[in-house]
């Protein structure tokens, strides 16, 4: 199969996680000096009661790994599809959290975060990346029970 080539400035893995890894290691040369965004939320789908990762990784530091070169960050999985169109959940802004070691393309994706009218939180290095997926899966795993049918966000509140 022919690959077309990757163009572009970013690179946006949108894909369950063991898609969006094998693609970094197949595709890791061509990554090199792109900004490449891990939207993922690594779960044991099977199971849906953990995440598949080592426990002293994250989705975003394995797909670093096989893509060195590529300015990870990670970003967008706390967030559901249904809220990123409308930017918004209950007149609230979406929060988007953000991690990475390469501040570079950290804010080359704050800056299309807020493009999208949405706020920047910088949760710092790739290693919190690590936190941010046990906050996706946590926020997943209550759908249920809050009723909101993937509507809901999390939020961080300024006094």
């Amino acid at each position: 199969m022919v690959q077309e080539p990757l163009v572009g400035e970013v690179v946006v893995l949108a894909t369950p996680y063991d898609a969006a890894l094998d693609f970094a290691g197949t595709r890791g040369e061509e990554l090199a000096g792109k900004v490449v965004v891990d939207i993922t939320n690594p779960v044991d789908w099977a199971s849906f009661d953990r995440l598949v990762t080592p426990a002293d990784s994250s989705a975003a530091e394995e797909i670093a790994a096989r893509a060195p070169g590529a300015g990870v960050v990670k970003a967008f999985n706390t967030t559901f599809a249904a809220t990123l169109v409308a930017g918004e959940v209950a007149g609230q802004q979406l929060d988007v959290f953000l991690a990475s070691d390469d501040e570079a393309a950290k804010g080359t994706v704050a800056g299309l975060v807020e493009a999208g009218a949405m706020r920047v939180i910088d949760a710092g290095p790739l290693r919190r990346a690590r936190q941010l997926e046990h906050l996706g899966f946590l926020h997943m795993a209550l759908q249920d029970k809050l009723g909101s049918g993937y509507g809901s966000a999390v939020k961080i509140i300024n006094p």
